[in-house]
């Protein structure tokens, strides 16, 4: 390849090595023009002194600095999406049994695993848990295309399933207050007095089904009144959460909008599982532990619509783009219907358009309660402040300096040189899911 003799003839081969070997196998970067410098500072009179360290992306060896992209889904880096779903499993795992500055006690408290479907919006293709064949008369592969996808795709309701994935995170919410409800009326509490009593906490991850359709996984657990910190009360069991659970998802209505006469309501499918999460101490092959949770969640934030029914991983920008991608019919089905729908003045509100290759869902992928346990963001940080402390030298004292930077969006991606070498290294330590510290 002549662009990499060039660079070994120039010398600066091992440079961009180094350079790429910091994105930690990340396969998109984003590529920035600018400077920035370290300046001393005196303590004493608080005048800035000499220059610590200088960096100008011109001198870098592929011209630009390039720093991770951060993508969450598999599809586009996998892996930043591998840095997403470890931290994803380290916030589910502190809410189950403590650490990253959650306390160790919330082993304890009543805690559950729940999974939250969508209604159905007409038959599919589906492999039966009794042995029995599908509707269709086949005995469908795991592997099977067609699973997921209608019978008969000219009755199924394509509008009221792109409507139901735009509302989803709407009936989450409500969800949640229909929640902390229902425990308070089977703790005989009012609301007030429930907030002074305990507080419900949750993490959840959505999940796209087969047929296109959003659930949601959560782990929900009871705590005292300031959270993790303080015991529940001695009403909070695992049982009297499941019960009020069933009540809530079953209770909980959104209204959506009327089109063409037709009034859309939305509601949680039949299908609710309920189960509570034991110790992995007592794991013996049957019982739901606290890590099997956090993976099976952590396992859904990196994957989107495109993972389950082989649509889109990225925006459209007009309708016709349609034609050239190989998809499924299911899913450009659901991705027009979605884009039609987007045209609809009252319809603005829910930028079906914007979200159409996620076939209207535009909610988080991943939401917590404030007080489940740690954020993603605490354990970026604490990845951070890890590296700059591997990195600190006696020349530079991390807290008497003045930092002075610009920046300026380059562009994204590897030239064809860049991305054949960066495929052939390892990530530098501490660049690809070293401990996270909090």
């Amino acid at each position: 390849m002549p662009e990499i003799a060039n660079l070994a003839s120039q010398g600066t081969l091992p440079g961009i090595l180094q350079q790429l070997s910091g994105l930690g196998g990340c396969t998109h970067p984003i590529r920035l023009d600018g400077h920035r410098t370290e300046y001393d500072i005196d303590t004493a009179t608080g005048e800035i002194g000499r220059v610590l360290h200088h960096l100008d992306s011109t001198a870098l060896p592929a011209g630009q600095l390039l720093v991770r992209c951060n993508n969450r889904r598999t599809t586009r880096c996998p892996a930043c999406a591998e840095v997403y779903r470890r931290d994803t499993f380290h916030l589910i795992t502190a809410g189950l049994h403590g650490g990253k500055g959650t306390p160790e006690r919330v082993a304890a408290h009543p805690r559950v695993f729940a999974t939250f479907t969508a209604p159905g919006f007409g038959p599919v293709h589906n492999r039966r848990t009794d042995g029995r064949r599908c509707r269709c008369g086949t005995h469908h592969d795991q592997e099977d295309n067609a699973l997921g996808t209608p019978l008969d795709p000219d009755t199924y309701d394509y509008e009221a399933a792109v409507l139901w994935n735009a509302h989803a995170g709407q009936l989450w919410r409500r969800f949640s207050i229909y929640l902390r409800r229902e425990v308070a009326k089977r703790a005989g509490l009012s609301q007030r007095r429930f907030r002074e009593h305990a507080r419900v906490s949750f993490a959840k991850v959505a999940e796209y089904q087969k047929r296109g359709a959003v659930h949601f996984h959560a782990v929900i657990r009871i705590d005292g009144p300031e959270g993790g910190e303080t015991p529940p009360p001695a009403w909070a069991t695992a049982d009297l959460l499941t019960d009020a659970i069933k009540a809530a998802a079953a209770g909980v209505r959104v209204d959506g909008p009327e089109i063409e006469g037709r009034t859309h309501t939305f509601a949680f499918g039949r299908q609710l599982d309920v189960r509570t999460i034991r110790s992995a101490d007592f794991n013996d092959g049957q019982e739901l532990t606290e890590r099997a949770v956090a993976a099976y969640i952590a396992k859904y934030a990196t994957k989107g619509a495109e993972t389950a029914t082989g649509a889109l991983d990225r925006p459209l920008k007009f309708a016709a783009e349609l034609a050239q991608f190989d998809i499924s019919d299911h899913a450009r089905r659901l991705i027009r219907t979605a884009w039609t729908l987007g045209a609809r003045k009252e319809l603005e509100h829910l930028r079906l358009r914007t979200w159409a290759h996620m076939l209207g869902f535009r909610g988080h992928f991943s939401t917590k309660s404030r007080r489940y346990s740690t954020t993603l963001g605490a354990l970026r940080d604490a990845r951070a402040e890890w590296r700059r402390a591997q990195a600190a030298t006696d020349e530079r004292p991390t807290d008497t300096t003045y930092v002075l930077a610009h920046w300026v969006f380059a562009g994204t991606g590897l030239s064809d040189a860049e991305a054949w070498l960066a495929a052939s290294l390892e990530p530098a330590p501490g660049t690809e899911g070293e401990p996270t510290r909090a």
